[in-house]
Formats: structure tokens, sequence, C-alpha cells
């Protein structure tokens, strides 16, 4: 018997359609946090955040305002930004991070292939590095992550037309990195 999905906001009363839309997109948030952090263990450690906070944010998705995946992607980098600052914060405290759960070698030979894979984007991404933060993020999620203009705008939670704009000025800008335009693919 084939059940009709209710999308995200569905979760909540049902685990079997959870677990289809885990299914569905693990790869592509994997492959997201891979683009941005280098480690293994980190990146399988966010994938899990990635979904425990889709449970608790699922009642947030609307379908008008962008696709699963826009939505997803934005998830995914509030959570790559708290993971990012929790790690300041650590440092400050303490010179070593402890706590981390451990993989086994086939986990940690899966999760450095898609790293390895997703070298040549951490490039592209840490040459728009001196992007100011919209333009940065919102040309990260097109050009890098593959999301349209309108569904960055949904993920960033800005309108379409300031989307237009800062893309505008980021492909503007990008233009003067040497080889960024070539790593990300092009920005026309």
């Amino acid at each position: 018997m084939r059940r009709e999905q209710t999308g995200p906001a569905g979760f909540a009363r049902d685990p079997d359609e959870f677990e289809a839309f885990y299914r569905r997109h693990v790869d592509a948030v994997t492959r997201f946090l891979a683009r941005r952090v280098d480690d293994p263990h980190t990146v399988a450690d966010l994938t899990a955040e990635v979904f425990l906070a889709v449970l608790d944010s699922a009642h947030t998705y609307r379908p008008d305002r962008g696709s699963e995946i826009a939505w997803l992607y934005g998830v995914a980098r509030n959570t790559v930004l708290a993971q990012r600052r929790r790690t300041a914060r650590e440092l400050r405290a303490t010179s070593r991070i402890a706590g981390r759960r451990l993989l086994d070698a086939d986990d940690i030979a899966r999760l450095e292939e898609r790293i390895d894979a997703e070298s040549p984007a951490r490039l592209a991404l840490e040459a728009m590095a001196d992007l100011p933060d919209g333009e940065r993020a919102l040309l990260e999620l097109v050009a890098v992550d593959g999301l349209s203009p309108a569904e960055a705008a949904a993920a960033l939670g800005i309108r379409q037309g300031t989307a237009r704009v800062r893309l505008h000025r980021a492909r503007r800008q990008v233009q003067r990195f040497p080889g960024v335009v070539e790593m990300i693919g092009g920005t026309k």
C-alpha cells in the first residue's frame, strides 16, 4: 500500500515517512556537509544533527517557499554555523576537543572518499571567503550546492529580489579570483 507523502510536517505522525525523507536526502546532506567540513567524524555527527533538527523544525517547512532540499540546506547551513560557534567556544575553553563517537573503518573510508570528492568545492568555498556574508552564502548555495536562486533565497530566508541582487554582485566579485569560476563551473 502506497502512502501519500505529507512532507516534513508529517514526520511527527509517521516515522516511516521520516525514514523515506531521510533516505531521499541523506546523500545530498552529507555532500553539503563534506563541502564545508574536512573531518569524517564531524560530517557524520553533523548529518545526524541536521536530521534531528529536521524533526524539531518540520512544522516550519512551507512548500510554497521552496523545495524540500532548499529547506533542508537551510537547516544544514544553520547546523554547520551552530557547530562552528560551539567549536570556537570549546577551543577557547580547552586546548583539545573530546567526546567524538567512534566510527568503524568502513564509515571513515566512505566519509574520507566523500570529503576527497568534495575538495574542489571546498577550494571554491575558501576562495569565496572574502565575499560579504550574504553574497557568499547565496553564491555557495547556487554555484556550489546547485540550488536555484529562488531555492537559495528560501534557504537563507530572504526575498527572491534580494537574492538576485546579491547573486549579481557576487558573480561580479568572483571574477576577480583566478580559478574560482572554473572551480564552481562558471557563474553565467
